[in-house]
């Protein structure tokens, strides 16, 4: 884990907030170049990497089957653990290191990014140069994107996904890899035109699509429907827990024990969700629904589905390791 000097940050000691409730701490004002800014705006374009999006509660201790693929992608080189997202950084780094260690990744390390600071840090950014796999674990996604957006950080990570780097996530480690983030909103009941759904930018890794995690476990079709409604031009994308999408040249591949929605509102005939009635349930007409499980793919770029048996393009997948299967169960 990377140690910082903080006392840069300090400033002169006169006024200012240091954002913990204490006064009177100074602040640093960064400036940054003009170039550099509009890079941090700008989405990811035919990277060479691939995306791993978990949807929580994946399996630690069985046979591991989506985490062996994060695992796999790490061979010869490192797997760096971001835990920006957890209020609990410690007890986070603590269960995945383990859990990668029992993998056979030989050289695990974390990525303590716990404040702004951090992201502008350049031991932070050593730790990642010679990494092939980012992993993300979950928590808060809002954390991730306020203490990596647009920083040194997060620019060397997106340049590593362009360069063919791994990226991996679970929970909110998934739905910020997107355009827009859901954060909030009922997932329970039907989505009424009232309610509001708090959305938030991403760190657009994977363009035109919305992903919401713990699907069917947390009931959040309703939610990601009214998100896609208020936009037809997102996919919205709902991946159960234990269960992974793999994302490679504009399509994905569906791993693990659960299923992924496809919600594609593109043909949208009429909706109600801009209309002055907040009690109303919401309509929407014409919206596709797709289903898909293991090893069914899906292309981005058509909207389309295909099945597991068909043949054409899918993200490569590693085999399993048996020896690893078989130290991770004890068998």
């Amino acid at each position: 884990m990377a140690k910082r000097n903080n006392s840069h940050a300090t400033g002169n000691g006169k006024g200012g907030h240091n954002g913990n409730g204490n006064s009177n701490v100074g602040v640093r004002t960064r400036r940054i170049p003009r170039l550099d800014a509009a890079r941090a705006t700008s989405a990811s374009k035919n990277p060479k990497g691939r995306l791993i999006l978990i949807g929580g509660a994946e399996d630690r201790e069985g046979e591991m089957v989506i985490l062996q693929q994060v695992a796999a992608r790490a061979r010869g080189g490192r797997l760096a653990v971001i835990t920006a997202a957890s209020s609990e950084p410690a007890q986070m780094w603590a269960l995945y290191r383990k859990v990668f260690d029992t993998l056979g990744v030989k050289d695990v390390v974390h990525v303590e990014v716990d404040d702004r600071d951090a992201a502008y840090d350049p031991a932070n950014a050593q730790l990642l140069k010679t990494a092939k796999v980012i992993f993300f674990t979950g928590g808060d996604q809002v954390r991730i994107t306020s203490m990596l957006g647009g920083s040194p950080l997060c620019d060397q990570i997106r340049k590593g996904y362009e360069d063919g780097m791994t990226l991996a996530g679970t929970s909110a480690g998934t739905s910020c890899m997107s355009e827009t983030m859901l954060v909030g909103g009922n997932g329970d009941q039907s989505h009424k035109v009232g309610n509001a759904l708090l959305m938030a930018p991403g760190l657009g890794l994977v363009a035109n699509v919305i992903i919401d995690q713990h699907f069917a476990e947390r009931g959040r079709i309703g939610r990601l429907l009214g998100a896609v409604a208020q936009n037809p031009r997102i996919l919205g994308i709902g991946i159960d827990e234990n269960t992974a999408i793999v994302v490679k040249d504009g399509r994905f591949r569906v791993l693990g024990a659960g299923a992924v929605y496809v919600i594609d509102a593109i043909s949208e005939s009429y909706t109600n969700v801009s209309e002055e009635h907040p009690d109303k349930t919401m309509s929407v007409f014409d919206v596709r629904l797709h289903i898909m499980s293991t090893n069914d793919t899906f292309d981005l770029a058509t909207r389309r589905p295909s099945r597991a048996d068909e043949d054409g393009p899918k993200p490569e997948l590693f085999a399993p390791d048996p020896a690893r299967a078989h130290l991770a169960t004890g068998a």
